[in-house]
């Protein structure tokens, strides 16, 4: 009764103007105070530095050659995303074996991973004499613009990947059957009927997957050698000037930090404007070749490379610094780490915050988020005014994450009552709350409008159109938004170094191991990423458990 009583309450009030624009505009203060003016007003409360690098010619010369290099790697790797990511989501989805939901949880495992363990874990695959270097007797690829793309493919993919697998769990094959029962072929169905349908989550994963590789600072600086992008420059200049010349620094970050914001916003800003216009399915393509796709023997064939490309270029990559793990369980170190001796017992605590933290993280994304996603999605306020957040959405994703962390530690540092960790939950919120917001405004897109309409003649109010047909068509996607939100803030690491001076992360207490400002053995390292991935992987594989259920075609 009582359940009922609060359903026709919401229902009441969702008629209302009043309430449900209340909603969309708290939707957008909080967005606007929390995710976006706070990095904002950080770069711009220091933009009277920026003179500084404007008398320097030759360092403007290397930041803008950074950036352009940011933009190269970032638009090749979100293109190699989406052709190898777009085929492992569809397998996990439609494919049959009892495995499925282990692969579609392997598939976060380089979102679990700390960002610098993982470019370090890629650094030891790729060049070090104990990975796959020794079967060619030498270093395979050497640090630079080659191993940061697999690095930057190996940590994108999974956005593709979890984008893709919420829409086509959502997406009803109601309109594929119907293709195929008048004589398409899978491949056809698929091209010409799912995937135009599917079309607002593609170009949401390709821009997420994009932002991504431009943001990331941590890893990138590991495997980067002399080479230099936009986040790795900036690290590099902290290095070089944040102790001899501070306005300098302040004056490069800002400089970098501006140019990354508005050349992205142009480039998401022509994605929003000529994506909605593209034209799918492109025509051209033969239907005797598309039929010979279809058969089992090339879907076994296409399904084989898909895994090739996952486990021997994103999965074991990955995995690479957590192999000691196992070496750890036959020796002292285990129990070390269990009894929380020496430096383990940091690493529990931070266990406790970093948990803490992404699981507050993930519902104040769902809460804040998700209104502003269909606020976008339904344009509640004008195209323009949808158009604009659709865009804005995107900015803390384009700062790397260093600058967004010391943009942001300019701006609270004004408000010196804020405790610590209050501070870490607002940097990863506007870190990880782009994630959740692009994906459902895809989902949401996704669905026609005739449907509501449909419902409302047929006398259900707003609330009741949202939980009966929007929410049902869409529940896989919000899953899929949390699980990256999750995954994204327990991998954290740059920020947090940057807002912080007491509190740890697991992912800062690995990075200070990794980079020995806190002495560590490769056992220690390993087991301690090794315990952080097991415990993740078993968070997200029950909550996949728990909620899909027989969702699966």
């Amino acid at each position: 009764m009582n359940s009922r009583k609060i359903n026709d309450a919401l229902n009441a009030l969702s008629s209302k103007k009043a309430p449900k624009y209340t909603t969309y505009l708290a939707a957008i203060v909080l967005f606007l105070a929390l995710i976006l003016l706070p990095p904002i007003l950080g770069i711009f409360t220091k933009f009277d530095t920026m003179q500084q690098i404007l008398n320097q010619p030759t360092l403007m010369n290397r930041a803008l050659i950074a950036i352009a290099n940011s933009f190269m790697i970032a638009l090749l790797v979100s293109a190699f995303d989406v052709i190898a990511g777009v085929p492992m989501a569809w397998f996990i989805t439609r494919g049959k074996s009892r495995w499925l939901n282990i692969i579609d949880t392997l598939a976060d495992i380089p979102f679990i991973v700390p960002t610098a363990a993982l470019g370090y874990s890629l650094l030891l695959f790729w060049n070090g004499p104990e990975g796959i270097s020794a079967l060619f007797g030498g270093s395979l690829i050497s640090p630079g613009w080659l191993l940061i793309t697999l690095l930057h493919f190996t940590f994108s993919f999974p956005i593709v990947v979890r984008v893709m697998v919420g829409a086509l769990l959502d997406y009803k094959m109601e309109f594929e059957r119907a293709s195929r029962t008048l004589g398409a072929s899978p491949f056809t169905a698929a091209r010409t009927v799912t995937m135009p349908i599917l079309r607002p989550s593609l170009i949401a994963s390709y821009i997420l997957a994009f932002a991504r590789s431009l943001s990331e600072t941590g890893a990138t600086f590991i495997v980067a050698g002399l080479f230099e992008n936009g986040p790795v420059f900036l690290q590099n200049i902290k290095n070089e000037l944040a102790v001899s010349n501070p306005p300098l620094y302040e004056g490069v970050t800002v400089f970098t930090s501006l140019i990354l914001i508005v050349v992205s916003l142009a480039i998401f800003a022509f994605i929003r404007i000529f994506g909605s216009r593209l034209r799918l399915p492109i025509r051209g393509f033969w239907p005797s070749f598309e039929r010979k796709l279809s058969y089992k023997k090339a879907e076994a064939s296409r399904n084989s490379i898909t895994l090739i490309v996952f486990f021997l270029i994103v999965l074991i990559p990955s995995l690479f610094v957590a192999l000691p793990a196992f070496e750890a369980l036959f020796n002292p170190t285990l129990s070390e780490a269990f009894s929380g001796s020496g430096i383990w017992s940091d690493y529990w605590q931070s266990l406790v915050v970093s948990y803490a933290l992404a699981g507050i993280v993930t519902v104040l994304s769902f809460v804040i988020g998700l209104p502003m996603a269909l606020m976008i999605a339904r344009k509640r306020f004008g195209k323009f005014t949808a158009n604009m957040f659709d865009i804005l959405v995107n900015v803390p994703l384009i700062v790397p994450s260093i600058a967004l962390g010391v943009s942001l530690k300019f701006f609270w540092q004004n408000f010196a009552f804020i405790p610590e960790f209050l501070l870490l939950v607002f940097a990863h919120l506007a870190i990880t709350y782009p994630y959740f917001v692009r994906s459902m405004t895809a989902a949401f897109e996704r669905i026609s409008l005739d449907m509501e309409e449909a419902a409302r003649t047929l006398g259900a109010k707003p609330f009741g159109v949202f939980k009966t047909i929007m929410l049902p068509l869409t529940k896989y996607s919000i899953l899929s938004g949390a699980i990256i939100v999750f995954t994204r803030s327990v991998s954290e690491t740059g920020a947090t170094l940057a807002v912080v001076t007491t509190l740890q992360t697991a992912p800062v207490v690995i990075v200070n191991w990794v980079k020995q400002f806190v002495p560590a053995t490769p056992l220690d390292i390993g087991l301690g990423c090794g315990i952080l991935i097991v415990l993740s992987l078993a968070v997200l594989l029950t909550l996949r458990f728990v909620t899909r259920g027989k969702a699966r075609y």
